[in-house]
């Protein structure tokens, strides 16, 4: 079992404590220097979470839990227009990464008015290839409500946002429902903003936490995380990838951020102890950008 931890420091050393997450057998999630600092997303074992904790002491830096590290998070807004952005939503994105999690932003195409938004099928698989969807939507109620067509049959766990008070029973196929989060022309400062968005982060880690007991009653033949790191290790083309996280970990499965029709031999090609990738994975073409997506086998399939 492993222990997914922030920690954030100063560049100076930081090797230090990318060899010692190596050394304990554990993995680095995410790695992001801001100007002269280090923010390292991690999983480590969780006995020897305490070694960890004095090694960022020794560094001066600040250690915490991610329960969100090692998950990817869909954003979604009605559109990209500044009729619903970017405030509320980027924000959101913002005060998510605090907490580990790797989240894109989502516009949909026909968003613009409750009478004429729509969603594609291009669109909801898209939004399908994420752990979990933030629909990001507006401040009156009977809109919101309207809306729920946006999000009723998508099979991943849906967070709806808006600004008023609504039982989430009363917007069919969303699994939870945070209020205080509407569309605002300006920057989530305010307290009552902040309170909204450490609600919408309880609300994230209580479904994260519900998804993986699911995935442990039948996990993957090999944790993705595990798969992550032998990736990066046996593809060389991964080093010269310039994007943020070029490959991705999600709670059972992964995105790289190499493009499909040129690299997806090599991919289904790395080995995972004595097996192929593609023997413990199914690997497709992402929706997004051409990637590749690898969703991994459960234990399961193997009695098949």
């Amino acid at each position: 079992m492993y222990q997914t931890l922030t920690y954030t420091g100063g560049i100076h050393k930081s090797e230090e404590m990318k060899e010692l997450i190596e050394d304990l057998g554990g993995f680095i999630l995410q790695s992001n220097v801001l100007q002269m600092e280090l923010v390292l997303n991690m999983a480590v074992p969780i006995d020897d979470v305490d070694i960890i904790k004095q090694k960022s002491k020794e560094l001066l830096g600040k250690l915490s839990i991610a329960p969100m590290a090692g998950s990817e998070i869909a954003i979604v807004s009605p559109t990209l227009a500044r009729h619903h952005l970017p405030h509320a939503a980027c924000d959101i994105s913002e005060y998510l990464r605090r907490y580990g999690a790797k989240d894109n932003m989502i516009g949909l195409a026909r968003g613009h008015g409750k009478g004429t938004a729509g969603i594609s099928e291009e669109e909801k698989a898209l939004i399908e290839e994420h752990d979990i969807a933030i629909f990001a939507l507006g401040s009156f109620k009977q809109c919101i409500i309207d809306k729920s067509y946006l999000y009723d049959d998508i099979d991943i766990p849906v967070i709806v946002t808006g600004a008023p008070e609504i039982d989430v029973e009363e917007l069919p196929g969303a699994d939870a429902y945070v209020a205080g989060l509407g569309r605002i022309p300006r920057r989530l400062k305010r307290g009552e903003n902040i309170h909204a968005l450490k609600d919408l982060v309880n609300t994230v880690e209580d479904l994260l936490e519900k998804r993986k007991k699911e995935i442990a009653q039948d996990p993957p033949i090999v944790p993705s995380i595990l798969v992550k790191n032998e990736i990066e290790s046996q593809v060389p083309a991964i080093k010269e990838v310039i994007s943020p996280t070029p490959v991705t970990s999600q709670l059972d499965g992964l995105r790289v951020k190499l493009d499909y029709d040129t690299y997806h031999e090599e991919i289904e090609n790395v080995v995972i102890g004595d097996k192929k990738l593609s023997e413990i994975a199914d690997i497709s073409k992402s929706h997004m950008y051409d990637y590749i997506l690898v969703e991994l086998l459960n234990e399961s399939s193997l009695i098949n």
